[in-house]
């Protein structure tokens, strides 16, 4: 697997999400990157969405996403999983998550909800 691979890429950028480590998803974003949540609100540019995920792991202290399926289309990565966190339960259970990556950096990570129609809009079983 090459190290700007957009699969090895969101595992990496994942990794910091579990660990915590707003600094180290900053050194993986494009300056440009956005950042969506389920609910369809946006964050732009590195230095936003890194102390928005830097606020977001101080109040929810543990939140991780577990893989269990994944599928890359070019420079787009489409994951299913879910997410467990004990200081919110509203924020545990199914979700899916898709990544645009250039040059070895996310470009866009953007939550969205398992919903059937989710899954047919973005052409998953």
């Amino acid at each position: 697997m090459q190290p700007h691979d957009p699969w090895h890429v969101v595992q990496q950028f994942n990794d910091c999400i579990t660990a915590g480590d707003a600094d180290g998803l900053a050194q993986l974003m494009t300056a440009d990157h956005a950042f969506i949540d389920s609910a369809g609100t946006a964050w732009r540019g590195r230095q936003a969405c890194a102390q928005t995920w830097s606020g977001f792991f101080a109040a929810f202290p543990g939140y991780r996403n577990v893989f269990t399926m994944a599928e890359t289309r070019s420079e787009s990565v489409v994951v299913r999983g879910y997410s467990v966190c004990s200081a919110e339960p509203a924020l545990d259970g199914p979700a899916i998550w898709t990544a645009v990556v250039r040059g070895g950096k996310v470009a866009e990570w953007h939550v969205h909800e398992d919903t059937a129609e989710v899954r047919a809009r973005l052409g998953l079983s």
